[in-house]
């Protein structure tokens, strides 16, 4: 009994782990699907302009970051097998284990089926009850044969029930070995593919050393046009922020107001009644909003800004399917320095661009033929630029996921520029957004 029931716990935690790991396994096959969408999606992207014979910048920024991924899939194809060599290795000790404790009952009923040779006939079981001393002694004389018996039915049952369970964990065992094997073939077809994208990658290179000078003009084109990107971005921040800040003030001096009513009516009706005049309380004294204070003066405002700071890391993307090939900060391009303030996200062609939390249109505009839309939440605004057309207007209000308009369907025309700012402070998205 103490060996079957040391097998059932040896095969219920097996199992436990299993899942487990099937879990994980589960995950990173979600995450290995999801990149090979991202790569396929450049792919068809840099194919639509790489017969072109002007190299751009977004070019340059798709080859790498489809190198980035390609380097992900495989690191995550390695997480796959490291998880497959764990199963593995725990399936063979359970198999081991399990051919240890088959041998081990296999043993203990050849013992028993030896000892019931011996005393195969009837008369030999009654003898050895009639040989009792007493009445008490052929009763458990009796029952120990009875008991017997059954055990040795019992331990029968253990064999088999072992025994499929050892077939089953070599079954698995089996499967998980021929899942290690073509994970380490699609592995090693991925490492094919990045050496091809870095030879790619240097052909990219080898021809912009020839396109240098055009090259440069393109760089700082880019530079002259996102300069005035952020100074248009912050001029209507700067307004929104003068208007909520006005709005803030004309509320107090209404509030102020109020009291200063209430507290004249107040003295008129104790000089009416002939009672003593209340002082009347000293007008508070105007006190000049922070910008962050003015944008969250009002309990809607205060709530929006507190809903997007809780979603931080959880933010829908603002489009269904995309890659970012552009990421924050200051980066070399070349040999050129590029700041973005946000990221550049590659999307699928003409495809639609959403609000990423709940908010007010607080400016569009048209910037080379662009559209460019900002969305207030609270103290925080997001930025989608580099849009062919806009489907929302100032002041209209928001829901998270709700289509504000379209991205280009052509070359880097299909590319969103996304900001995140608390104020005019710019936020890296990748923080902001969902992994």
């Amino acid at each position: 009994m103490k060996l079957h029931k040391l097998v059932s716990i040896l095969f219920l935690s097996a199992f436990a782990l299993s899942v487990h790991a099937q879990q994980s396994e589960s995950q990173l096959r979600r995450k290995k699907e999801a990149i090979q969408r991202e790569i396929e999606q450049l792919q068809k992207n840099l194919s639509k302009t790489a017969n072109g014979k002007k190299l751009t910048i977004q070019q340059i920024n798709g080859i790498n970051a489809q190198i980035r991924l390609r380097q992900e899939k495989i690191g995550t194809i390695n997480s796959e097998i490291k998880n497959l060599d764990n199963q593995i290795s725990q399936n063979t000790n359970t198999v081991h284990t399990l051919q240890g404790q088959l041998g081990d009952l296999k043993k203990e009923y050849a013992a028993m089926i030896r000892f019931a040779q011996r005393n195969r006939n009837a008369y030999d079981k009654m003898m050895f009850v009639f040989a009792a001393k007493d009445f008490n002694q052929a009763y458990k004389r009796i029952k120990y044969l009875q008991q017997f018996s059954q055990y040795r039915k019992k331990q029968a049952g253990y064999i088999e029930t072992t025994q499929k369970d050892l077939n089953g964990k070599i079954q698995v065992l089996d499967k998980t070995l021929r899942e290690k094997s073509n994970l380490l073939k699609e592995q090693e077809r991925e490492r094919e593919k990045l050496g091809k994208d870095k030879n790619e990658q240097s052909a990219v290179l080898g021809k912009l050393s020839k396109q240098e000078k055009q090259f440069q003009q393109d760089i700082a084109q880019r530079r002259k046009q996102q300069k005035q990107l952020d100074v248009a971005i912050a001029a209507a921040i700067r307004r929104a922020v003068e208007a909520a800040r006005k709005k803030a003030e004309e509320e107090a001096r209404l509030a102020a107001a109020r009291e200063a009513a209430a507290a004249k009516a107040a003295a008129d009706k104790a000089r009416a009644e002939n009672r003593p005049v209340p002082t009347a309380p000293a007008a508070a004294t105007a006190k000049s909003k922070t910008s962050s204070e003015a944008l969250t003066a009002t309990p809607e405002n205060a709530k929006l800004s507190a809903g997007f700071e809780n979603n931080r890391g959880r933010l829908p993307w603002p489009c269904a399917s995309g890659t970012i090939t552009e990421r924050f900060g200051v980066h070399m391009v070349d040999k050129a320095s590029i700041n973005n303030e946000g990221v550049y996200i590659t999307m699928a062609q003409g495809g639609a661009v959403r609000a990423v939390f709940d908010g007010k249109v607080t400016t569009v505009f048209n910037q080379y033929g662009r559209y460019i839309v900002l969305i207030s939440h609270g103290e925080y605004f997001t930025v989608y630029a580099n849009l062919k057309s806009v489907s929302v207007s100032v002041n209209d209000k928001v829901e998270t996921k709700q289509t504000i308009g379209v991205i280009g369907n052509t070359g880097d025309d299909a590319i969103l520029s996304f900001q995140i700012r608390r104020v005019s402070t710019p936020l890296n998205p990748e923080a902001w957004i969902s992994k």
